[in-house]
């Protein structure tokens, strides 16, 4: 194998992930900045035709490549403790190792300890000469069901679709996590490490379960309680901060808290670069009280992806660009702003659970 095109070989691996890396040439420097040859020849042994966070066993990758154990031991934990690839254990309680899907790990190691290093500034170089437009379309816009969907501020639901719809709120997430970890938002991070960042807070963007479990022992990210989880939320809302988590009911295994400064799909539909049903799932969307509304042009201001403006003394809401995050809602004086189930969403369901989700997406890309 030719250590001149290995990176590229990679490059193509990668792409063949459910959740994958799109091709590009900053990918490759991406990857030659971070694998020696040796490691990259490791990660090329590993099947891509598998949900994120799905662990390979040792003895399966030694049928691939041709290693002695105790060297691809040593390679293995090394990629692992430098956050290229994901480890923990198998249901058989072996020691596992799984590539990192793009939205799961690589290359938002590089930031979630929020260091300011000079790797950690190259990589955000790179990044975001990576994730173009193009790139990011092509990485989360190309099948029909969304990895992620938008979840609004619970307190701001009515009660009774509460009731009904108790995965729609961040603090039923919370209550379902075993294991929480926060770590430093990697959008805010790569925007402040190219000296373009924003006043918003950083360590908001929180891992559960196994993905929590995997940064709290890579040194990623602290753990932290249910209580505090909650006071994160709240200190994202009082931000005007948008929550989003996977697009399922259950199970799941991370959340962010975006701005429309800096973050991959906040930003782009504020600036209507990709349209927000390619990139997010949104299942809610702003409402207006008419007799209640003062016109005093507040949610104007907050909305985090511009989808209002005012006509007359009414805000008229884009529905084609609104994505239902209640930050209009928080902010309303008046309490005029509401939520309401999109009308052309009622009945549509995110799916049962993360490994239902994942297999959906593959099913989709052709890929099982």
């Amino acid at each position: 194998m030719e250590t001149i095109d290995i990176y590229k070989q990679l490059a193509d691996h990668l792409s063949s992930l459910g959740m994958g890396y799109p091709p590009h040439e900053a990918l490759e420097e991406i990857l030659r900045a971070n694998f020696d040859p040796l490691e990259a020849q490791v990660a090329l042994a590993f099947p891509t035709r598998v949900i994120p966070l799905a662990l390979t066993e040792i003895d399966q990758l030694m049928r691939t490549i041709d290693l002695p154990r105790a060297e691809l031991e040593d390679v293995l934990e090394n990629l692992s403790q430098k956050g290229l690839i994901f480890s923990g254990k198998t249901k058989d309680g072996e020691k596992g190792y799984a590539l990192h899907q793009i939205g799961f790990g690589f290359p938002q190691t590089f930031f979630w300890k929020g260091e300011d290093t000079p790797h950690a500034r190259n990589m955000a170089s790179l990044v975001a000469r990576y994730f173009n437009r193009q790139v990011t379309r092509e990485a989360y816009g190309v099948t029909e069901t969304k990895p992620y969907r938008y979840i609004p501020m619970g307190k701001k639901i009515e009660p009774e679709i509460q009731v009904v719809y108790p995965y729609h709120t961040m603090e039923y997430v919370i209550h379902q996590a075993k294991v929480i970890a926060v770590a430093h938002c990697p959008c805010r991070m790569t925007a402040r490490l190219r000296d373009r960042g924003c006043d918003h807070p950083t360590e908001v963007c929180m891992k559960f379960d196994e993905m929590a479990e995997y940064v709290i022992e890579r040194g990623l990210a602290r753990e932290i309680t249910k209580d505090e989880a909650l006071k994160i939320i709240k200190q994202s809302e009082e931000s005007g901060l948008v929550h989003f988590v996977d697009n399922a009911m259950g199970d799941i295994k991370h959340n962010c808290n975006c701005c429309g400064c800096a973050c991959w799909n906040v930003g782009s539909i504020k600036r209507r670069k990709i349209p927000r049903d390619v990139l997010m799932a949104t299942y809610f969307i702003r409402d207006t009280d008419e007799e209640e509304c003062t016109g005093c042009g507040e949610c104007v201001e907050v909305c985090p992806v511009d989808a209002i403006q005012m006509e007359g003394d009414l805000p008229m809401v884009d529905e084609g660009w609104c994505i239902g995050c209640g930050v209009c809602v928080v902010k309303c004086p008046a309490e005029a702003a509401k939520l309401k189930l999109r009308p052309d969403r009622i009945g549509q369901l995110p799916n049962t659970n993360f490994k239902d989700l994942h297999e959906r997406i593959l099913r989709e890309k052709r890929v099982i």
